[in-house]
């Protein structure tokens, strides 16, 4: 096959997904709204089931829902009822994926669904299918076509399916008001937790691996200070501590071009006065941007009094991830 008919049905593969995902529009009605109605109104978690296919977009849908706010599993049809159902309690709802709607093994597990008295949400590609008909909300996923020529390999009814589980997973994170804070908790061990749950206070150098001088130091000493803290830069503080300003790389190559002697002058005349200063408590993420913005590398952390308490150097941020 030429690399042209490749593309071709590449492009038509896409054009037919696209179709698909443009006729769920209409059918974000009043059964989307009352399927998330019945998820926020329950204090259990959402039990999400499918086989095949469609048991591959249930274990993601489940797995968005969970790091989104809505507690969420998936439990295996087929395996539901050899055990598995005692995962499923009187306070949660189950969300069952069938783009038939008549799945043998889920219609085998939906008697004991009713029994318990669980609300059944069931998204399905038709609508008079038995499983639309038991459940308490049918949401209709249906496609014009497979983008399978066969139409029989599920292409398009899988990516339906799933971004109509989606828009469910993130309507109920709005509806949670569930935040990036709240997002970065759930994913500790990824960059987004890393960006949103360090602070400041976590990375910066403190004690005596702060660079800092009086302001009568002179500027060869305070170089002295610069050179063995290794951050490129020292603070300037005054006797209690509070911080007058900063002197930089770029501050000595101005002294030198103005032809200053380093070893006469006072580093108060050539430090730049007050200098960027940050909190603590501040998120490391938004000091990067700081960082950025002002053409900087490394940050003064001050407390309540302005006094110092600790330094951010760009490379620590590199170190931890945030970048």
């Amino acid at each position: 096959m030429s690399k042209s008919a490749l593309l071709r049905l590449g492009s038509e593969v896409i054009r037919t997904e696209i179709d698909a995902l443009r006729g769920l529009l209409p059918r974000i009605d009043d059964d989307f709204a009352r399927a998330c109605e019945i998820i926020l109104e329950r204090p259990g978690r959402v039990i999400v089931t499918g086989m095949g296919k469609s048991g591959h977009v249930g274990n993601k849908v489940a797995s968005t829902m969970a790091s989104a706010g809505t507690p969420a599993f998936f439990v295996h049809p087929g395996e539901a009822s050899h055990g598995d159902l005692g995962m499923i309690t009187r306070e949660d709802t189950v969300v069952a994926f069938s783009n038939s709607g008549e799945t043998a093994e889920i219609l085998t597990i939906v008697p004991h669904i009713k029994r318990i008295g669980v609300p059944l949400i069931a998204l399905t590609g038709n609508p008079s299918s038995r499983l639309a008909r038991h459940a308490d909300v049918n949401i209709d996923v249906s496609v014009a076509k497979e983008a399978c020529p066969l139409g029989l390999a599920p292409t398009a009814s899988t990516t339906a399916a799933l971004a109509m589980g989606d828009a469910i997973a993130i309507a109920l994170l709005e509806a949670r008001d569930f935040g990036a804070e709240d997002f970065a908790r759930s994913h500790p061990g990824g960059r987004l937790g890393r960006r949103l749950l360090l602070r400041v206070k976590d990375l910066m150098h403190t004690g005596n691996r702060m660079p800092m001088v009086g302001p009568d130091t002179l500027t060869s000493d305070a170089l002295l200070e610069m050179t063995a803290k290794s951050l490129g830069m020292t603070s300037v503080v005054d006797p209690e501590g509070r911080v007058l300003g900063v002197f930089t790389d770029g501050d000595l190559r101005r002294a030198l071009d103005a032809g200053i002697d380093l070893r006469e002058t006072p580093i108060q005349r050539v430090m730049t006065p007050s200098g960027v200063t940050v909190s603590p408590e501040t998120l490391a993420a938004e000091c990067l941007n700081i960082l950025e913005n002002r053409k900087i590398t490394s940050l003064v952390v001050v407390d309540g009094e302005h006094r110092q308490v600790g330094i951010l150097h760009l490379h620590d941020l590199l170190r931890a991830g945030v970048l």
